[in-house]
């Protein structure tokens, strides 16, 4: 491997992230620029890997969005903490196939490390099973085949052996705002999308409590039950503690999809919104939102290890299984060959401690409060949500088509991203607010770019061309 090489690339990713606080958020390069930059024929004959890099770099830079800078509120979407960061970039050099713990040891220690710190943090049973999945999709899908195996192994059915063909039916129950993630790990579990039965929502997208109880008893075999820890629009939780006395009475599996409300728990100002998260019995979240690790990395926890491990783990000749003595990996998510995203984890986890897990949390929510009122002030300008985490949605003179300008607008403009949603049949912006480097002036600068935008002294494009949505 080439010293020089391994220069160049650190002075490039430096200059990228030195940049990276003043430059412009969103891309300045048009889909055939991009074609025209890193296209062409494969060529016959290789080129030197230093003239690759600098080719990579100077072609991706237009079409690269300033995603882990500090005025990125387009998703829940965090930056990368610096330990976090050098931890992922070693990570890559180490290259360790994280399947088993006979083929990177010190990765499966790092796991069982700082999964031990994640439940300790996150306020969950220290016994959990935990897995690091490539995000809250797999984590979600890997809780659910948890909760499926173990209804099934109740009524003497083996799933793993025999799939569903002739198996009990599971009734699954969700909130109408799920997320679309639990509707994708529903569908490729095979137990659908379309069969679970919906319990409607308030007006800020929560589970109605006083609906949840009759629901369950219409419902005759195996229960699962998925809610909400941080609406997606709003970042409202489902009530968590009534959701898990109904399932508990029902005999039924309570998983809580908290891909970034969970982390409400690191924080003792905060932890109140979660309450009774900790009665469920799997949960995901994700670290690359408000833990703020490179992506890729989803988390998993589920109560009952031995449901967790059976539903996930294979074996075969050649593989050489701790069973059980220490972490196979492979026995907690799907993948076989996988990223050792263990030591991302443990980086970002020891470099924050506790009370940094917690202030980060905490700054994140006070800054989309300071966004809504920096906002709401303005003429015409609405507050949708009651902002009581990291989520703002904000609506323009009522009206849909005004709404959705100002955001292609603000998409244009560059000074921060953010995208669009509809919210309850209005078209809203979406502000979203989970980055380490966030700060008050980012906010603030950010805001005066929206109101301008919306005032008119920003460019206009068309919202055809914008990619809110």
């Amino acid at each position: 491997m080439s010293s020089e090489l391994l220069q160049r690339t650190l002075e490039l990713a430096s200059g990228f992230l030195e940049g990276l606080p003043g430059r412009r958020v969103g891309p300045t390069a048009a889909v055939e620029e991009l074609r025209a930059a890193l296209g062409g024929s494969l060529p016959e004959r290789g080129e030197e890997p230093l003239a690759t890099i600098e080719h990579l770099a100077r072609a991706a830079e237009p079409g690269l969005v300033g995603m882990a800078g500090p005025r990125y509120f387009g998703f829940v979407i965090g930056g990368h903490l610096p330990a976090a960061l050098a931890a992922d970039w070693l990570t890559s050099v180490w290259d360790q196939n994280a399947t088993l713990y006979v083929s990177a040891p010190a990765n499966s220690v790092a796991e069982e490390v700082a999964a031990g710190w994640l439940l300790e943090i996150l306020g969950l049973p220290a016994t959990a099973g935990v897995g690091f999945t490539t995000g809250c999709t797999m984590a979600n899908f890997t809780a659910l085949a948890a909760a499926r195996h173990a209804l099934l192994a109740r009524e003497g059915w083996d799933v793993e052996a025999r799939g569903l063909y002739g198996a009990p039916e599971i009734d699954v129950v969700i909130g109408d705002e799920a997320h679309v993630t639990i509707l994708a790990a529903l569908q490729m579990l095979g137990l659908g999308r379309d069969r679970v039965t919906r319990v409607p929502t308030d007006g800020q997208g929560r589970m109605r409590a006083g609906l949840i109880r009759e629901i369950l008893d219409n419902c005759k075999g195996p229960l699962i039950v998925c809610a909400q820890a941080g609406n997606v629009n709003t970042g409202a939780f489902d009530p968590l503690e009534e959701v898990a006395a109904a399932v508990r009475e029902r005999g039924g599996w309570l998983h809580v999809d908290g891909a970034f409300g969970l982390w409400a728990q690191a924080s003792p100002a905060l932890a109140h919104l979660a309450a009774g998260a900790g009665e469920a019995d799997s949960w995901a979240t994700d670290g690359h939102k408000w833990l703020n690790v490179p992506y890729d990395c989803g988390i998993v926890a589920v109560r009952d290890r031995e449901a967790h491990r059976a539903a996930m783990t294979i074996s075969a000749s050649y593989l050489v299984q701790t069973e059980g003595r220490e972490r196979d990996p492979f026995d907690y998510v799907p993948e076989f060959s996988r990223r050792a995203r263990g030591f991302t984890v443990w980086a970002a986890l020891r470099s924050l401690g506790r009370s940094g897990a917690a202030d980060l949390v905490e700054r994140c929510c006070a800054l989309a409060r300071r966004f809504a009122e920096r906002l709401k002030g303005e003429p015409g300008v609405e507050i949708l949500n009651e902002v009581v985490l990291n989520q703002v949605l904000v609506r323009f003179q009522d009206d849909d088509a005004l709404t959705r300008e100002v955001i292609a607008r603000v998409q244009a403009e560059g000074t921060c991203w953010l995208g669009g949603t509809t919210w309850h049949g209005m078209a809203a912006m979406r502000i979203s607010v989970s980055n380490w480097s966030t700060t008050e002036a980012d906010v603030d600068l950010s805001a005066a770019a929206i109101l301008g935008c919306y005032r008119g002294t920003a460019p206009t494009i068309s919202p055809s061309s914008s990619s809110a949505g």
